[in-house]
């Protein structure tokens, strides 16, 4: 049975656009664009391994704005479990600064549609349903006595 493993995903906001970004050459995923993810670091909160994808894959600063679900994942990540966060863009330029992405944009509706078979599918999905207003994000949990940073209740 394999290991359980954390895994994060980001959907960042900016002006009613959602931050893509292009997988590289070499990842299982190379050429396709997707939302930027990744693995939680051990010792690394949720939240924090979202906000530092972003930042490497996309190249932007985001603040988290709310917690959209819980995604079990498919091989090759078979036993591993996803957690999806609703952030907004507050700084930086589409600059990827890692090998992991060679390119990063904003996309609407009409830009998803010019690139529909380069997208990862679960991405294009999971784009489209916040862009259509198809979710609800879970905002933090404001008095709660414990760390509010990762708390959406």
């Amino acid at each position: 049975m394999p290991q359980t493993e954390l895994f994060v995903g980001a959907v960042v906001m900016r002006d009613g656009q959602v931050l893509l970004v292009r997988q590289s050459a070499g990842h299982s995923l190379a050429g396709k664009w997707t939302i930027p993810w990744g693995r939680v670091e051990p010792g690394e909160s949720p939240v924090v391994a979202a906000l530092r994808e972003v930042l490497e894959e996309g190249g932007v600063e985001a603040q988290v704005e709310g917690f959209l679900g819980v995604q079990e994942l498919p091989p090759p990540q078979e036993g591993g479990v996803a957690l999806v966060y609703l952030c907004r863009h507050i700084g930086g330029d589409l600059v990827p600064r890692d090998r992991e992405t060679d390119a990063a944009e904003y996309c609407g509706v009409s830009a998803l549609d010019a690139r529909r078979d380069l997208m990862e599918p679960w991405s294009q999905w999971l784009v489209r349903r916040v862009l259509g207003g198809k979710v609800t994000a879970i905002g933090p949990a404001d008095g709660n006595p414990l760390l509010q940073r990762g708390a959406f209740l």
